[in-house]
């Protein structure tokens, strides 16, 4: 527990501004339409302007408030009743509702946003911190890759239990997809990468759910399962770990995981 890590963030984990850009770009020529309503005193009338030339662009305007149409936000409106946000892009009306509504109408008449581009980019931004857990997820991966890399251990990675007969077998309706798989001369281990920096009930379904997994794998003869994870998140879940240990002989850190290479070294050179 003394050797958890606070964090396994990089630098480029904070933000994918790849995505973002893409997010922006795929919506910008909408974006650069709908900038013909900055500054204008008489919204209304540049919104029918703007509409007689083209009513779709307005489709887009969910993502000014930081929401998006697959998110299918809804809303109270003043008759009590709920409301799509997204419905109100298919009329003046609607439009003019949204903006006056959310605020957005003053922004725009006073000349607060300069252009619509580079303002959905910050929204953008905000939004892509939502897909953080899935990068700390990834990032572990690569830390755990690079790692095995350095030290001469060739693996594979993202295998579907399916390719193993007899763990498919025992897992029933529990398949999976193992981060990563060696193989020695004397087993094939079947690994599991994660981290954690938070605590959670998460961490207590992962525990519970390997602690499951482990002794069925294990079971066959030549394969075993091997859990690498670290984060102080799991501070606020020792127990769960520690219950963990109990039935996955293999549950290593990134600081531990030495022991581990040390272990697939030395099967791989007895029987070399």
């Amino acid at each position: 527990m003394s050797q958890l890590k606070e964090t396994n963030a990089t630098l480029a984990f904070y933000s994918d501004f790849k995505k973002i850009a893409k997010n922006v770009d795929d919506i910008a020529i909408s974006l650069n339409m709908l900038n013909f309503l900055l500054g204008k005193e008489n919204l209304r009338e540049a919104v029918e302007s703007l509409w007689k030339r083209d009513p779709q662009v307005f489709d887009v305007m969910d993502i000014l408030i930081a929401t998006r149409k697959k998110d299918k936000k809804k809303f109270f409106d003043e008759n009590g009743d709920f409301r799509l946000v997204h419905s109100l892009f298919q009329s003046i009306d609607g439009v003019m509702e949204f903006l006056e509504g959310t605020g957005l109408a003053a922004v725009f008449q006073n000349s607060e946003i300069k252009d619509l581009v580079d303002y959905v980019f910050g929204v953008e931004t905000g939004l892509d911190t939502n897909a953080r857990k899935n990068r700390s997820g990834e990032i572990t991966e690569s830390l755990v890759a690079n790692i095995l890399s350095k030290a001469g251990i060739k693996y594979q990675t993202q295998v579907s239990s399916y390719k193993f007969n007899k763990v498919s077998k025992v897992l029933g309706k529990d398949q999976k997809v193992f981060d990563f798989v060696i193989h020695t001369p004397v087993k094939t281990y079947l690994m599991e990468v994660n981290f954690y920096s938070g605590g959670g009930s998460k961490l207590n379904e992962v525990a519970r759910s390997y602690a499951e997994v482990g002794p069925k794998v294990n079971s066959i003869e030549g394969y075993e399962f091997v859990w690498i994870t670290d984060g102080i998140g799991w501070n606020a879940a020792k127990n769960k770990l520690e219950e963990a240990f109990y039935t996955i002989p293999k549950i290593y850190n990134l600081t531990s995981l030495k022991d581990f290479i040390a272990i697939i070294k030395q099967e791989t050179q007895s029987q070399g």
